[in-house]
């Protein structure tokens, strides 16, 4: 979501929402990987209902982390979406999995243009990133300075996690793959119910998800106290989950960790940036060398949002007396929802006046409670928006705009004051030069990590530098200098150097939208139209309000259309909305969203034109192309006010449908068989194991070949409704599911069935209520008297719940425990006792990872945490398989290394396993990974049935 800072913002307001995950991590013994149990209680102290995966916050860093080193190829790519996968799903460990995601289904056109944005950025900043780089590298080698040997590898372009690339249809088909393995093998998954929605089912993940909520909680069957559990690091997230007015409502999420360090990608060394590398060569640090400028690497930790507190927190907030109507508190969430559109989302800029660093939602809930006794009801219902009352609202803000513009101002002048006050208080009170990485001083007793030690020589070739300076410069303050450095015996004198010249030279404000005038400015500057010229305001403030009534539908009905979208590069002000009650928000029916490959021509830009079938990829750089200038080589980024590029608006031209249709009408008929299938638009599959009670339902189906739709029976999958259709390509019991991978294993031993699924239908006109199901139980509150003032009676600090349980103790350790951990810990991963920042023992993809166990004494009681033997129990999962290691074998990589243990049971199906430790074919034990280069949405999601529906074991 379009929103930069609302997560801090509302984690800093509302701190008591963040919970941290209790992670059961993978055990050790002896070498071999003892598998987790997912199917016993969760670690933390909650149980999930459905899980629900966005799959765009998990192909991205799976596919380019930033913390690890990057897969190699396609298949190294598919297994970490795999183990990514696995540890949510034993995090959470519920019944219902179902994974979305943002870039990999065909979107609505209003998204489009903010994915044609991303794509455009992305590959224009790479270009100049990879342009910088090598004249850095010129320079340097120039200079006489030492670079290691520049290593020849395909640049991954992400913008191939598009619907349509052939990278996407292969991880639909890797997807499938791992929920047959999964069903078949661990024991949580026994009686799942999994959907996957792939790149094919059009719409954004998220939607696809909140839509089938909604036709979930519409039957009249369906639980009202479902607990609900999403994963996605996207913003929006929250407000959708507020918009279902589900009481149990949670969102996980990667704990954000930000300013990690870095190595120069000219010298691979630490310390330094690629713009201020040396070309030092990298001194010799000990025995072993080769990790002297690598980061121990530590896995990602993940937090819970949950939203059943944040709305005890806006109940606090938003609960108002004395109103000429009835309180609702469901109604006020929804406007709540609908003014944070204002500061900002994926369809609409935000309007210039409102910023969230500085406080515009709580500015906007102040004049909503003043407003609302006036408007005479709330400003939305169920999706649909009263023009009228949001007109008081925005006028009222329109009232103060000009105030908020000067203190913005005054507050940035005041920010750069002090900016400059530091500067100088710096350079006056500490020493002329402090040295770092080896060299910087440490204070005593200081119980934080100290500094890495980091490219010792680079340190010391600054301090001869800032020494020479300083001697040349001191010598004399009327002497000048040679151009060798050497003072001059000539007169003349230094220019002196301004106390702030280390600032950064700020963007020129051609607006100054603190001075009179600035709504003339705006419009000539952005709009190039005067500010007198009504009609066109007022057209600019329509297509706004249109915005605003197609988001708000969006996220509580819908896709209103899917044509629709914002024609402008920028917002009006709030001033501007006069007489907006009585413009039209209705849409056009019927509209039907893009192909994956028409999609792939309107957001990508030329320079991923590979991804693209070779005669479409004409259109984009043929000068005689139709629809060139849709695809400009270089573009404007206007900073708007913004210090940083990224904060900017890409100034694209918006594409033209019509034109776009018509051009690609000539190109159909080249499309081969297969671009023809990955191009058609698909829908839901279901899946299930043998033991689930809907299994022998879908095989009759496939035994008798019925050729129509038929309905669940709800009570064979816990309530779940909807169609189920035949699948061509289904996975069927007994069937061998071919493994999308060469170095996986195919499935021979398969007794999964998976079935087309779709949700229910219902009437064009349906509207979805929003508000709390009848039967609906309010979860217990967590929040306290004395919670919403931050402090307790005594005026210590106030501290949020650490967990989902109120009545659980922190764990506490004495002044004994700490020697104890401070004698233990290994000292060569710093100073004695610092174990806070230290690796944790046997973490992911550590490459200093040890075994947990000291001797052989310690492996009865690791054994005693093996699963206990079970009647029903499928073979190893092919994911958590060790390979044997042989001489001369390829090392693992070290953010997916595994310890071998030549004792190692493995059943002869899974015998000759592969790198990363994956069962591998016979003849695929060469290396037979895809190289990065082909590429493209997906949905995943899981239900739990009651025990005594299944057939004992």
């Amino acid at each position: 979501m379009g929103v930069p800072a609302f997560f801090r913002w509302l984690s800093r307001k509302y701190p008591s929402i963040i919970v941290n995950c209790v992670e059961e991590k993978v055990k050790e013994c002896n070498g071999v990987k003892v598998p987790i149990d997912t199917s016993k209680p969760n670690p933390n102290e909650v149980e999930f209902d459905n899980l629900y995966l966005d799959m765009n916050g998990i192909i991205h860093p799976c596919t380019h982390p930033e913390d690890k080193p990057a897969p190699k190829n396609e298949d190294e790519m598919m297994v970490a979406i795999f183990e990514y996968i696995d540890r949510i799903f034993n995090i959470d460990r519920r019944d219902c999995l179902d994974a979305k995601s943002d870039p990999r289904s065909p979107a609505p056109r209003a998204k489009m243009n903010q994915q044609r944005s991303r794509r455009f950025r992305a590959s224009k900043e790479g270009m100049e990133a990879a342009e910088e780089k090598q004249k850095i590298r010129q320079e340097i080698l120039a200079k006489g300075g030492y670079l290691p040997p520049e290593e020849v590898k395909e640049r991954f372009d992400s913008n191939c996690i598009t619907p349509g690339t052939e990278f996407m249809d292969n991880l639909a088909k890797c997807l499938r793959y791992y929920i047959a393995d999964r069903l078949n093998s661990d024991p949580g998954w026994k009686n799942l119910t999994v959907i996957l929605s792939d790149a094919s089912a059009p719409g954004e993940g998220e939607h696809k998800i909140m839509d089938y909520i909604r036709r979930q909680r519409a039957q009249p069957n369906h639980d009202p106290n479902t607990h609900h559990c999403l994963c996605g690091a996207d913003a929006d997230l929250i407000m959708l989950g507020l918009a279902t007015h589900e009481p149990n409502f949670t969102i996980i999420r990667e704990e954000f960790k930000p300013n990690k360090p870095k190595p120069c990608a000219l010298c691979n060394q630490m310390g330094h940036e690629v713009k201020d590398c040396q070309g030092l060569p990298r001194e010799k640090q000990g025995k072993h060398d080769q990790f002297a400028d690598t980061l121990p690497i530590s896995e990602q930790e993940f937090i819970f949002i949950r939203l059943c507190v944040l709305r005890e927190y806006l109940e606090r907030e938003l609960t108002m007396a004395s109103l000429p109507f009835t309180f609702d508190f469901e109604r006020s969430v929804d406007d709540w929802v609908f003014m944070c559109f204002f500061v900002g989302n994926d369809f609409l800029p935000h309007l210039p006046s409102l910023e969230i660093r500085e406080g515009a939602i709580d500015r906007l809930v102040n004049i909503y409670k003043n407003v609302v006794h006036k408007t005479g009801g709330y400003l939305t219902e169920s999706g649909f928006v009263n023009l009228q009352r949001v007109q008081m609202i925005m006028l009222a803000v329109g009232e103060v705009e000009d105030s908020i513009f000067k203190k913005r101002k005054d507050d940035d002048d005041n920010f750069k004051r002090r900016q400059k006050e530091k500067r100088k208080r710096l350079k006056r009170d500490q020493p002329s030069f402090i040295p770092g990485g080896q060299f910087s001083p440490q204070a005593l007793g200081n119980r934080s990590s100290p500094q890495a030690i980091c490219n010792p020589r680079q340190a010391a070739f600054e301090m001869r530098m800032h020494d020479r300076q300083n001697s040349t410069t001191s010598a004399s303050p009327n002497t000048s200098l040679t151009p060798d450095g050497s003072p001059s015996l000539g007169g003349g004198g230094v220019k002196r150097k301004p106390e702030d010249s280390d600032s950064e030279p700020e963007p020129e404000d051609n607006i100054r939208l603190w001075e009179s005038g600035w709504k003339q400015r705006y419009y000539k500057n952005k709009f190039d139209v005067d500010a007198s010229d009504e009609k066109f305001r007022r057209k600019v403030v329509q297509s706004y309000v249109e915005g605003l009534c197609w988001v708000l539908r969006y996220y509580y009905q819908g896709c209103a259309s899917w044509n629709w979208y914002y024609p402008f590069h920028y917002a009006p002000f709030a001033s501007d909305f006069e007489g907006i009650a009585d413009m039209p928000s209705d849409f056009e029916k019927g509209s039907k969203p893009f192909k994956p490959l028409e999609q792939l021509m309107g957001v990508f830009p030329a320079a991923s034109g590979n991804f693209l079938p070779p005669t479409w990829r004409k259109l984009m750089t043929d000068p005689e192309s139709s629809i060139i200038d849709f695809y400009p080589e270089d573009f404007a980024i206007d900073l708007n006010g913004k210090k940083y590029a990224w904060q900017g608006v890409a100034l694209l031209p918006f594409v033209d449908e019509r034109r776009l249709r018509a051009a690609l009408e000539e190109v159909y008929p080249d499309l081969t068989p297969e671009e023809s299938r990955r191009n058609s638009l698909g829908g839901d599959v279901l899946f299930v194991g043998k033991y689930h009670p809907l299994c022998d339902f879908i095989v009759e189906q496939y035994k008798t070949k019925n050729t129509e739709a038929v309905d669940i029976p709800p009570e064979l999958c816990h309530g779940i409704q909807g169609k189920l259709t035949l699948n061509d390509n289904a996975v069927l019991p007994d069937q061998v599911v071919q493994s999308p991978v060469p170095m996986l294993r195919d499935l021979t031993q398969n007794s999964a069935v998976s079935i087309s699924f779709k949700d229910p239908q219902f009437a064009e006109d349906f509207v979805f209520k929003a508000t709390v199901l009848p039967g609906a139980k309010k979860p217990a509150p967590v929040l306290k008297p004395g919670d919403w003032e931050k402090t307790s009676s005594d005026g210590r600090p106030w501290r949020p719940q650490l967990g989902f349980n109120r009545d659980r103790k922190p764990v506490h350790l004495d002044q004994s425990a700490f020697r104890t951990l401070g004698h233990t810990m290994p000292r060569d991963r710093g100073m004695p006792g610092m174990y806070s920042n230290a690796v944790p023992l046997g973490a992911y993809g550590s490459p200093y990872a040890r075994p947990l166990m000291g001797s052989q004494q310690q492996i009865p009681k690791l054994l005693s945490n093996l699963r206990p033997q079970e009647s029903w129990r499928g073979p190893t999962p092919l994911f958590q398989q060790t390979p044997q290691r042989t001489a001369g074998a390829a090392p693992l990589l070290a953010w997916n290394r595994m310890l071998q243990s030549p004792n190692q049971f493995q059943p002869a199906q899974y015998q000759g396993l592969g790198p990363m430790g994956y069962p591998q074919r016979p003849e695929d034990r060469m290396d037979r990974g895809r190289q990065v280069g082909k590429w493209g949405p997906h949905v995943i999601c899981c239900v739990p049935l009651p025990a005594s529906s299944f057939p004992s074991c």
